[in-house]
């Protein structure tokens, strides 16, 4: 299969800033967990190195684009634009810091008109994991029948979604009573928003659900690339999720793979 451009240049800036972001870890040597002030070097060392490359990258290869990266001033320039990248250069700053493998760097091209949430190409890598997805590019996930294990649903460590948590046991109850799992559902926390939409579309995980809302550059690249590969995403009430809005937020998202949605979308 063959990617578009701007898929092949996101997945191609998306593995390189990957690399990069390695790189400056294992120069940066061993950190301790518990200090605070040194995986904060470590946090500001890897955002400023991979928004440079990036931004210098996305600057030769499409300069009359408009980006939109968490690591860069907005600007007014893409309010009336027609294409717009947006783009998190390191997504789970801390898991990168504490030398875990469930950060992301993100990349997304959203076009004005363009169906759906407006993406028409996105790639994310997982440069701990040494893994890729992109748009237009077909993933193998080995998906065991959910009649055999718990729905299991991706979500943060420092916030659940507390409303999902207080249905679980209604959750649970129509899965059993439909006749899709008697094993209930069962959570799988996971840092970066790209690394918890890789574990759906490597087949861990059914679905990621997030009620507290985030920034269009953690949402962005994880959802084009899930809905391009068949999954559901939307807000959890069933709204069309829009970008390129000011200021640049997702008040919620859910996540999931089509037999599960309404589940967990409640």
């Amino acid at each position: 299969m063959t990617l578009s451009d701007d898929a092949a240049l996101a997945k191609e800036l998306s593995l390189a800033a990957g690399r990069l972001l390695l790189d400056v870890r294992a120069d940066f040597g061993p950190v301790d967990p518990q200090d605070k002030a040194r995986r904060k070097e470590l946090k500001d060392a890897g955002d400023a190195a991979s928004q440079a490359f990036l931004a210098e990258q996305l600057q030769q290869a499409r300069p009359g684009d408009a980006v939109l990266s968490e690591e860069a001033k907005d600007s007014h320039e893409r309010d009336d634009a027609d294409k717009l990248w947006i783009i998190d250069p390191l997504d789970g700053t801390s898991e990168f810091s504490q030398g875990r493998s469930d950060w992301a760097v993100q990349i997304a091209v959203w076009e004005r008109g363009a169906p759906g949430s407006g993406f028409t190409a996105a790639a994310f890598s997982l440069p701990a994991q040494e893994a890729v997805y992109v748009t237009g590019a077909p993933v193998s996930a080995d998906v065991v029948p959910l009649a055999e294990r718990p729905l299991r649903v991706v979500v943060s460590r420092s916030r659940p979604p507390e409303n999902f948590v207080a249905r679980m046991d209604e959750i649970a109850a129509r899965l059993a009573a439909d006749g899709v799992t008697e094993h209930g559902v069962e959570f799988v926390y996971v840092g970066s928003a790209g690394a918890k939409v890789g574990e759906i579309l490597a087949g861990r995980v059914d679905a990621y659900v997030n009620e507290g809302g985030f920034w269009e550059w953690d949402a962005a690249a994880p959802l084009a690339v899930a809905v391009d590969h068949g999954m559901i995403g939307c807000h959890l009430d069933g709204r069309t999720i829009e970008f390129n809005k000011r200021p640049p937020w997702v008040d919620d998202i859910v996540i999931a793979r089509p037999e599960v949605f309404e589940y967990v979308r409640g």
